[in-house]
């Protein structure tokens, strides 16, 4: 694998303000109405109308207001509480590792942890937009690639130190640390290729998900460096979960021609993958190699052993928690998407092509 490596951005960051010399009075000024109307906005969105709403979260936005009682938490650190934001449809096997890099790193700078799930229950964003308003929060860590808002309004308005962790989020100036995922696909795809792999299949992620567009072009440009196209590989839409590998394995068993290499951009969508065509007939590897992708215990556990890109969890963890503490501080963080390096994990279930 190539060594890791950071990819500097050109990103839009307003310059650091003194929290103390903005007051609600110059929102209120810029933004052409009361400092009632500015509160409001801040504190009951749904009470101000759409367009009075969003010029004073411009106006938030353009100044660098943070309410009084976020301002105060934030000079004073005195809730010495981060909160953890997760995505929808995360996968737990993967993520308990990179919560455990998190809560060690915070643990031991004398911080607690408050979990909060991007999931579809209703008032749940608007309950975490509120409390990072009322200056509940010293800092967040982001593992999705949406920030969460409600009416208009995101935590990263508040002023707050935000990091993402294992994908670059949807606002922009927000530092994050993530693994090479065009690297790694590209690496699974080889490994494949230089064992006489010529007609693969791809179990892709969520269509627009950022870690499946990385993952899906180095898929693409290996093939493509192989002098291969679209005519020698197969594209399963997934989930990163289960349920869509037992889904692409039922498709797969349903082809006439089928792969005989198989790319997973996740460990569980390999899994379940494995074990469905496994009960449909096929050996794995003499009739189908796999590669997964994550590096979670249970690839260490089936049969055969699943050879995998292993992500460096709890490192994701601690550096995404490194890098927030360093914001929290007041230290100047640069604004760039901090590259770490998987590595591949070579077991039993790819192998050469059998003529």
């Amino acid at each position: 694998m190539p060594p890791a490596k950071e990819r500097t951005r050109r990103i839009q960051r307003r310059a650091p303000r003194d929290v103390s010399k903005t007051r609600i009075g110059d929102v209120a000024r810029a933004a052409g109405v009361s400092t009632a109307t500015v509160s409001r906005a801040l504190t009951f969105p749904d009470r101000v109308q759409a367009e009075t709403r969003e010029r004073v979260l411009a106006a938030v936005r353009e100044l660098g207001y943070i309410p009084n009682s976020a301002a105060r938490q934030l000079r004073a650190g005195s809730s010495r509480t981060v909160l953890v934001v997760v995505g929808p449809r995360r996968n737990p096997p993967f993520f308990s590792e990179v919560l455990r890099g998190i809560d060690v790193a915070l643990s031991q700078a004398g911080y607690a942890v408050l979990m909060g799930n991007l999931d579809s229950i209703d008032g749940k964003e608007k309950y975490l937009v509120d409390l990072v308003f009322g200056g509940h929060i010293d800092g967040a860590l982001v593992l999705a690639s949406t920030v969460p808002s409600h009416a208009g309004r995101t935590i990263a308005d508040s002023g707050l130190p935000i990091v993402g962790i294992c994908a670059e989020t949807d606002v922009p100036g927000i530092p994050a640390v993530v693994v090479d995922d065009e690297v790694c696909c590209r690496a699974q795809t080889r490994y494949l290729l230089d064992r006489g792999h010529r007609h693969l299949a791809y179990l892709a992620g969520p269509r627009g998900n950022y870690n499946e567009r990385h993952r899906y072009a180095g898929f693409q440009a290996e093939i493509a460096a192989a002098g291969l196209g679209a005519d020698d590989f197969v594209r399963f839409e997934g989930n990163y979960d289960f349920a869509s590998g037992v889904a692409s394995g039922r498709a797969f068993l349903a082809l006439d021609r089928r792969p005989t290499g198989v790319v997973a951009t996740s460990d569980e969508m390999a899994i379940a993958f494995m074990t469905t065509i496994r009960r449909g007939g096929l050996k794995v590897p003499q009739d189908v190699s796999i590669v997964g992708f994550d590096g979670i215990e249970f690839g260490d556990f089936v049969e055969p052993t699943l050879t995998t890109i292993r992500q460096p969890r709890f490192e994701l963890g601690s550096t995404g928690a490194a890098l927030l503490l360093a914001m929290m501080r007041g230290e100047t963080v640069p604004d760039r998407l901090t590259m770490l390096k998987g590595a591949l994990d070579e077991r039993e279930s790819a192998g050469s092509v059998i003529e």
